[in-house]
């Protein structure tokens, strides 16, 4: 055989050999059905807003985790919703200032950027006016008022620095608008990765069998409809008890806000991304393990029953949801010094 013919030869076979590898990976591609329930809805966003600056992003984190925003100097963001545990505190409802015990169980701050709304009741639209609530909740942080939050932050000149450099264009940077605002930014980018993010991109092999036939029935039974969008929820209110009374129906919710009939029972669908990390479970953590929950949803808002081995696909596939903790963000920072001007823990 002449060289041009076995060149000519041996083209056609790395075409064919390149051929069928692109056919292959064309045929590993995840369905459509599968992918589109979890693409980012038209009214919500995970970007990062153009304001949040690393310098934004670095105050809001120091913020998170400073004690000292509260009146006994004993509560934080992170207390509630510990980074290091998938931003939970692994209880029914926290225990907040003096003792006092909260109504809900304190949710993940995790993947929660493009949330349509924030609280169990959706009374918060955005996660700036979220984090203004626990400092002044007395069940919470209890501070007295926005005079002491100022008064503490300003007392120390690294703060007073960190939001010049944070908000270059004001001139009174310390405000209570900013703390929220810095707040609101460092929450904005916690995410957390996970191998269903593979899945959604193309790779077919991210997901077990098992936990591909649990993403199949997730889908196939309806649970898209309330747990869909980037973060598998957060995306609307929904009636907990759609098809069946839900039996524990003391908090109603959204209504308590409203006042509307409408929204009794009617709570911010929770993200599943990490669920599998953060029980117990429901506005009032009244759940304790994940086949126990997915056993109720699909009773309460589907009106199904699944079997042993359904409820066990289910759970794998939830597994596949829990992502990489970002290390950056779960290590405690070293905060500013107080001075003589800080005020003093009051724990009355």
């Amino acid at each position: 055989m002449k060289a041009p013919a076995r060149l000519q030869l041996r083209l056609a076979s790395a075409v064919a050999v390149l051929s069928g590898v692109l056919a292959l990976r064309a045929m590993a591609s995840p369905p459509e059905k599968l992918v589109a329930p979890f693409r980012s809805p038209p009214t919500a966003s995970t970007s990062p807003r153009p304001g949040d600056t690393q310098a934004r992003i670095a105050l809001g984190k120091l913020l998170f985790f400073d004690a000292r925003l509260s009146k006994n100097h004993d509560i934080s963001c992170n207390t509630c919703h510990n980074l290091a545990a998938y931003g939970v505190d692994h209880v029914p409802v926290s225990t907040g200032h003096h003792g006092r015990k909260g109504r809900r169980n304190s949710p993940t701050v995790y993947n929660i950027g493009g949330f349509v709304a924030q609280f169990w009741d959706g009374r918060a639209p955005t996660l700036e006016v979220q984090a203004e609530g626990p400092l002044f909740d007395p069940d919470e942080m209890a501070m007295p008022d926005d005079k002491r939050v100022l008064a503490t932050l300003t007392s120390m000149p690294e703060y007073v620095k960190l939001f010049q450099k944070a908000f270059p264009r004001e001139k009174r940077p310390v405000t209570l608008g900013n703390v929220t605002r810095a707040i609101a930014a460092f929450e904005r980018q916690l995410t957390t990765p996970s191998r269903f993010d593979r899945f959604l991109a193309g790779d077919d092999a991210a997901l077990t069998e098992q936990e591909r036939q649990g993403l199949e029935l997730f889908v196939s039974s309806g649970c898209t409809t309330c747990h869909a969008g980037p973060a598998v929820g957060g995306t609307s209110l929904q009636k907990l008890g759609l098809v069946e009374a839900y039996p524990r129906s003391k908090d109603q919710g959204r209504y308590e806000v409203t006042r509307d009939e409408e929204d009794r029972m009617k709570f911010r669908v929770p993200t599943l991304r990490n669920v599998e990390k953060t029980a117990p479970y429901l506005h009032d953590g009244s759940v304790e393990n994940l086949p126990g929950m997915v056993r109720l949803m699909a009773k309460h808002q589907l009106g199904k029953t699944l079997t042993d081995a359904q409820v066990e696909a289910v759970v794998a596939f939830l597994h596949s949801l829990t992502g990489e903790l970002p290390r950056r963000d779960i290590t405690p920072p070293k905060l500013p010094q107080s001075t003589n001007q800080t005020p003093r823990p009051d724990p009355t």
